[in-house]
């Protein structure tokens, strides 16, 4: 059932089907292209928050800081976070100089509870180790790792997890250290299965699985003529081909790509939550009808037959924060 929650990992944490991602909502053109104004931005944030699935995912360094003051004045004009709602964000290191060591951790969540107006969160996950100055340094006992284990024996979150791009920077973390949830994106879309080992890696250990950019950087949402990058780049049509062909089986079944892409997340039972960045209020309209959008069993058949590629989708990506 959508509506229903799941429980996180070995926390008493349980989320719903949905999130959505602010990421755009910090206003970060390097990444997606465009600009997102403040009272957009606010809109969006009420709308997510008055709709069955009230769960945002933000972090530190999402628009240099935007995204989470952002919400946080959203939370503070309505006199608080509403019942019911969930907030998820994630600790950063130093964006000038890549340290990322437990005072920075530490400092990351006082910066982001601050700016939230809150207490504490309900997920807390470590993000982008791959981009720290030192990954020894991230995976040290008395590092930022170790840090965000003790924030939760703390009450500052309920759950803890890993959010990081790189596969292969990401199973030993998983096997060494004791996370609630991971979060993985765009390399689990219905062009893309890089993340399929990570996954079931997760469910062996009772890793709850956030799976976010199921339109891998809007392409399978908004289309290949109106928006032809792939995973936050201008894409060639070798990258662009996959997709044209997933449009013409959708086109032929009357189905928009953006609920297949979606419900190709949703439908897997190892996704405990699906996570979709917007950017204004119809977008978060449009998100729970593709959500509940009736896909034939035919169309589901066409699509399995595909073969997607297992390569890393970021691989060739220039890393541009904000």
């Amino acid at each position: 059932m959508i509506n229903s929650r799941t429980k996180v990992g070995k926390s008493t944490l349980n989320i719903p089907a949905l999130c959505f991602g602010t990421s755009g909502l910090g206003d970060m053109p390097a990444t997606y292209g465009y600009s997102t104004p403040e009272e957009r931005a606010f809109d969006t944030i009420r709308h997510i928050l008055d709709s069955d699935f009230p769960f945002l995912d933000s972090s530190r360094n999402y628009g240099d800081g935007r995204s989470e003051e952002r919400i946080g004045k959203v939370i503070a004009q309505l006199g608080g976070l509403p019942e019911g709602a969930l907030l998820s964000t994630k600790l950063d290191r130093d964006m000038q100089t890549g340290k990322f060591d437990a005072a920075r951790a530490r400092e990351s969540l006082e910066q982001s509870l601050k700016a939230m107006n809150v207490d504490q969160v309900d997920l807390l996950h470590l993000h982008d180790p791959e981009h720290a100055a030192s990954l020894d340094e991230v995976s040290a006992s008395d590092g930022p790792l170790a840090e965000l284990m003790k924030m939760k024996e703390e009450g500052l979150c309920k759950a803890v997890g890993l959010a990081a791009g790189k596969v292969d920077i990401m199973m030993p973390l998983l096997r060494n250290w004791d996370f609630d949830a991971l979060i993985t994106h765009n390399r689990f879309t219905l062009v893309n299965r890089n993340a399929e080992a990570m996954i079931e890696l997760a469910r062996s250990r009772d890793i709850s699985v956030l799976n976010a950019a199921p339109y891998a950087g809007g392409v399978l949402a908004k289309g290949t003529t109106e928006h032809p990058r792939y995973v936050y780049q201008e894409a060639s049509d070798s990258m662009l081909d996959p997709v044209r062909h997933i449009e013409t089986l959708c086109a032929r079944h009357e189905v928009p790509v953006g609920a297949a892409a979606l419900q190709f997340s949703m439908r897997d039972p190892r996704i405990a939550a699906t996570i979709c960045g917007v950017t204004r209020p119809e977008r978060v309209e449009q998100t729970l009808a593709w959500a509940t959008t009736e896909i034939p069993e035919a169309l589901w058949q066409e699509l399995d037959a595909l073969t997607p590629s297992s390569d890393d989708p970021e691989a060739s990506r220039v890393y541009k924060p904000g």
